[in-house]
């Protein structure tokens, strides 16, 4: 998964066992409820809800475009705390310049040399398989880089799902920017260089689903990608390539290893965190189009991500754990920034700091903080409930949490200082999680990111050959 710290099993666990009994009780009533119905997603639509949208989607887009480094095009993983880069979140800001292009808060020509500068680092940029003074190995790139030489940073992986994430927003740019220019027809090129150069084949390890990453020091890692989450774009990716194409079976074993359940009245295939069922949506529309195993199932994988956000929704109303806040318009469980440490006035509870918040059948990881990814990156999904929960964020808290960026990473209300203060609030903004943002409201609007991926080939072609059927894709 897209994490950029270990998770810290110690504190969760102290939260976890102290409330396990109150906790199962709740879920075990409520796993025998049916299926509720929900509002259609296409009804909401509100002249001042849609003013909030346009602001929120361009203070998040300035994000991307603020920040990036003047000489490489690299996005920081976070700010305004001095960070590393983080290849995937330069992924997303490659997409939300296409945005700011069809918003007119930039220039086509603005975008396009943006653009060109950020290839051509990656394009040119040192590769090897020695440990230090690279970029990446074997058309991979290391998790997180340096802002400004783009060297490997520390001991970090190379990994597949970020270098996955960047790809894909390589080639939303490829499909783009499709005039006949020079620096156009320049961006094109080294889409399908940077593309191309990335040996899926390899990162399978000889084996039936895809590592999750490579060390120099150490060889791959023992994980894989297995377990559905947002490692979908990186099978279809995989699959698409006509150059280091993996085996079509692979999707299949990957399915294979899918967790459908009943969780809180909604039949879907479970994930706790929300970010795994939005990541691969940001770029493919997946409405109306079914593998064999969402064919089996009678939704699709839209749909999926739709039931997903509402149980999400529904364990925080439930919210048994009896955190302050929560409720039908505060709530929203994805991986994310947190307080940490203890609290201060019940020393027996502890708090996470970066880590994957979820809730789903077999995974419960909560303490208690909200970010607004969560609901931002669902928006298409359920807008009914996603966009009244990000207006009452603002609302209610205000400049604490809605600032120059749009939101603060997160929010933790059950927190208490000993100076009295309670409540803590992220003082950063977080490039993973404004991605998801500034797209899903694009894609909410009129689907343009969808129906930008609709026209690349290699998406075509990855989706075909993992069998997906029906809708746009005949």
């Amino acid at each position: 998964m897209v994490l950029r710290t270990s998770i810290d099993l110690y504190l969760y666990s102290k939260i976890f066992i102290m409330r396990f009994s109150y906790l199962t009780f709740c879920l075990l009533l409520l796993f025998s409820c049916t299926k509720r119905e929900s509002t259609s997603s296409d009804t909401y639509k509100q002249s001042e809800s849609l003013a909030f949208l346009d602001s929120l989607s361009h203070r998040t887009f300035n994000f991307f475009w603020d920040l990036a480094d003047s000489t490489t095009g690299n996005q920081p993983d976070r700010w305004p705390t001095e960070s590393f880069s983080s290849i995937a979140a330069t992924g997303f800001g490659l997409t939300t310049y296409l945005i700011g292009v069809e918003n007119h808060y930039i220039t086509r020509q603005q975008a396009a040399e943006r653009v060109l500068k950020t290839f051509q680092f990656f394009n040119n940029s040192p590769k090897g398989d020695q440990p230090a003074g690279v970029t990446g190995y074997k058309g991979f790139f290391y998790h997180f880089i340096d802002m400004k030489t783009g060297l490997r940073f520390r001991e970090v992986e190379l990994s597949t799902i970020d270098t996955g994430l960047l790809m894909a927003g390589i080639l939303s740019c490829q499909s783009y920017f499709d005039a006949d220019t020079k620096i156009e027809n320049e961006i094109r090129a080294l889409a399908d260089s940077l593309y191309l150069a990335v040996e899926w084949d390899w990162a399978m390890n000889e084996k039936k689903t895809m590592s999750m990453g490579w060390h120099p020091e150490r060889g791959f890692l023992d994980a894989s990608w297995q377990g559905y989450n947002e490692g979908m774009i990186l099978y279809i990716l995989g699959l698409g390539s006509p150059t280091h194409h993996i085996a079509d079976s692979s999707w299949i074993a990957w399915t294979k290893t899918y967790q459908w359940g009943n969780y809180l009245g909604y039949e879907h295939v479970n994930f706790g965190p929300l970010f795994g069922h939005q990541y691969s949506h940001l770029f493919i529309d997946f409405k109306g189009i079914q593998d064999e195993y969402m064919k089996e199932k009678g939704i699709d994988y839209f749909e999926n991500s739709r039931r997903a956000t509402l149980a999400n929704r529904q364990y925080c109303i439930l919210n048994p754990v009896g955190w302050i806040g929560y409720g039908e318009n505060i709530w929203g469980l994805t991986a994310c920034d947190g307080p940490g440490g203890r609290n201060k006035s019940n020393p027996n509870i502890g708090f996470m700091g970066y880590n994957a918040r979820g809730a789903a059948q077999w995974y419960a990881n909560d303490d208690g903080t909200i970010t607004p990814t969560a609901a931002g990156g669902s928006i298409p999904f359920a807008p009914e409930v996603c966009i009244p929960a990000l207006e009452a964020m603002q609302i209610k808290y205000g400049d604490k949490i809605y600032d120059r960026y749009g939101f603060k990473d997160a929010f933790n209300l059950s927190i208490n200082y000993k100076d009295g203060t309670q409540g803590w609030v992220d003082k950063d903004y977080l490039g993973l999680d404004q991605g998801p943002i500034v797209i899903q409201i694009a894609n909410y609007k009129n689907n343009f990111v969808g129906n930008l991926m609709k026209k690349n080939k290699y998406i075509i072609n990855g989706l075909k050959k993992a069998g997906f059927k029906g809708g746009w894709i005949d």
